[in-house]
């Protein structure tokens, strides 16, 4: 059995902790660490309960939401994206298949390309030209995706793309007919009773919500509420706490979000990243000395998030953080323990 304690107390402590980390098995929590504050001007801390903005962890959302319209028929993997949107797509190759963008292999061009070199300059510049207060419906996306040209050929690499998220997220759209937000919320949320998850907006965030801090220039602290769409969308921004990602875990393995076959394909490797690690259909995978882990991440300003699941011992283990601050050596320890 993994020494929790001892991972805690090995992180790195460079830099504070400000957040959740919390560890459970079938029978409910055994190892948890709250620190830090959800509010740092009135002093409010960090409690197991606490919803954190857990970023590019919403594309675990987003690709069951997928799966769960593959399973009614109402998309397949080979469906190309200008088939399935009502929408000019400008320069996005008529190639890409929805398969393509869940497993991050479409090539299209991406609004926030995290590969890129520039990436912190051309996001600022983009929130500059697109104010953020204004990101709240997916097409609004569109005019900043569309004109944009390919990266690579559809299929040819893995290159992780936010753009590639948002279109999975108009495509629930058009398959379910309903707004995505809408759709996860129905579909996911409310069913598995995740009480402290959802897409809330930066300007109305519910009771005992984490505020994502930042350094500022000077030494002190800012609010990421500038530095953030309004409200979270298809590739990121939804707010969870540790209780329901364990929840949800439980629930994919269980069977209550989609069918064992579904899931099988949900979590299988289907593009590799390395001799380790591969991706799933919106889930991440590393298999090590005939062991396996599957697991989320996200990182934004002022989030710093992970959730993993270890079937092998049905044990769940996630950090959220509400500082820019490094939790993935957490992740790392985890691994090398459970996966030696």
């Amino acid at each position: 059995m993994m020494n929790f304690k001892e991972i805690w107390n090995n992180r790195d402590k460079a830099n504070p902790f400000s957040g959740v980390f919390s560890v459970a098995d079938e029978n409910g929590v055994i190892f948890e660490r709250c620190a830090g504050f959800r509010n740092r001007s009135e002093q409010l801390p960090n409690n197991a309960d606490t919803a954190f903005g857990v970023a590019s962890g919403t594309k675990l959302f987003t690709g069951l939401s997928v799966c769960k319209l593959i399973e009614t028929g109402k998309l397949s993997l080979e469906d190309k994206l200008w088939d399935v949107l009502p929408y000019d797509l400008g320069q996005i190759d008529k190639r890409v298949t929805i398969r393509h963008l869940l497993t991050h292999t479409s090539g299209i061009g991406d609004y926030l390309d995290e590969e890129a070199d520039d990436y912190d300059e051309k996001s600022e510049a983009l929130a500059h030209a697109y104010p953020l207060y204004l990101w709240e419906r997916l097409d609004y996306y569109l005019q900043m995706i569309t004109p944009l040209e390919k990266k690579f050929e559809p299929g040819e690499r893995f290159g992780y793309s936010n753009a590639g998220f948002i279109m999975l997220g108009l495509a629930v759209e058009a398959a379910s007919g309903k707004p995505y937000r809408q759709f996860v919320t129905e579909e996911i949320i409310t069913p598995l009773q995740l009480k402290r998850t959802g897409f809330y907006r930066m300007d109305n965030l519910p009771a005992n919500t984490a505020i994502g801090y930042m350094e500022d220039d000077g030494g002190g602290w800012k609010t990421n509420m500038f530095t953030l769409p309004v409200i979270g969308g298809a590739d990121g921004g939804i707010f969870t706490c540790a209780k329901d990602m364990d929840m949800l875990w439980r629930a994919l393995f269980a069977g209550r979000i989609i069918s064992d076959t579904m899931r099988t394909a949900f979590l299988s490797p289907q593009v590799k990243r390395d001799a380790e690690r591969s991706y799933g259909l919106g889930v991440y995978r590393i298999d090590r000395n005939g062991k396996t882990a599957h697991y989320a991440v996200g990182c934004d300003a002022g989030v710093q998030f992970f959730s993993i699941c270890f079937p092998e011992w049905k044990l769940t283990a996630t950090a959220l953080q509400n500082m820019d601050y490094d939790v993935f050596t957490l992740l790392d320890s985890l691994f090398s323990q459970a996966l030696q």
